[in-house]
């Protein structure tokens, strides 16, 4: 028996079609559009297999042309429903030493040391390290030991381009090759007994470093804990994200390839 969420605002009407996550064609669409000039750009740049990568391309195009998304029953029978209304979430929530169910307000946690913080793995996108950038910008000398590893090179390429490796960089960033990283432990791990705060997907322990504390944060509480030396309080938190909320629309805004000169340009050579 499927389980149903619902996310809403305060305006937001409860109805019963709203019980379902329900998906948009057009985000979709757009992300697909991006991938596939990425993929044939990946063809281009001899990456393998490119069979592989054309019968995706295929599939994606096939899709766009005719777009179904899935749907549930209108019979559909529910374990349980539960809703959210996103208008009670006045501050960040994090996850606690060590385990990713125990989790927290921050006003619960403010205070606590940080001794390093780490911004990477697959949970972040590119709009992630744009944030931790203006969070970051004109700092140096920072109490903590950051380490910053985008997920992918192309995130890495665009960074650069954007001036965000240098911001980054100036303020005392470890830049990590694009990848997992202290995700997964396998390029290098946090100090032995530190107390670390990161945007990866698991703070089991041992899991980045040996005898660690690990808190599992959003990108931007991160840089604003690389930057105190501890996890804020909700007020100073606040203070330190005015300026990226200020450019949200800019920041956040996601690699599409199709509209990229260095992709695009690559890609439209390739036929498949």
């Amino acid at each position: 028996m499927e389980q149903a969420f619902e996310l809403t605002d305060a305006s937001a009407e409860r109805s019963a079609a709203g019980c379902t996550v329900r998906l948009s064609k057009d985000p979709i669409i757009e992300y697909m559009t991006s991938n596939i000039t990425l993929m044939k750009w990946m063809i281009a740049e001899g990456y393998l297999d490119a069979r592989t990568l054309g019968r995706r391309i295929k599939a994606m195009e096939a899709w766009i042309a005719n777009p179904q998304l899935l749907e549930p029953d209108a019979d559909a029978e529910y374990a349980a429903v539960i809703e959210i209304d996103l208008a009670d979430v006045k501050e960040p929530i994090v996850a606690c030493p060590n385990d990713p169910d125990d989790v927290k307000l921050l006003s619960e946690v403010a205070g606590d040391k940080i001794d390093e913080v780490f911004i990477g793995s697959c949970m972040t996108n590119i709009g992630h390290f744009r944030a931790a950038g203006k969070v970051l910008d004109g700092k140096s000398d920072i109490p903590t030991r950051l380490w910053i590893a985008p997920p992918t090179k192309m995130d890495a390429l665009i960074l650069t381009e954007e001036g965000y490796y240098g911001v980054l960089g100036k303020a005392g960033a470890r830049m990590e090759m694009p990848g997992c990283s202290l995700c997964m432990g396998n390029q290098a791990q946090v100090r032995k007994g530190s107390t670390a705060m990161s945007t990866s997907t698991r703070n089991f322990p041992n899991r980045l470093g040996i005898d660690t504390r690990v808190y599992l944060g959003s990108a931007e509480l991160s840089a604003v804990c690389a930057l105190m030396g501890k996890i804020p309080t909700v007020a100073e938190y606040m203070e330190q994200v005015n300026v990226v909320n200020a450019k949200a629309a800019d920041i956040y805004r996601y690699m599409n390839f199709d509209q990229i000169a260095a992709f695009r340009d690559v890609a439209d050579k390739v036929a498949v």
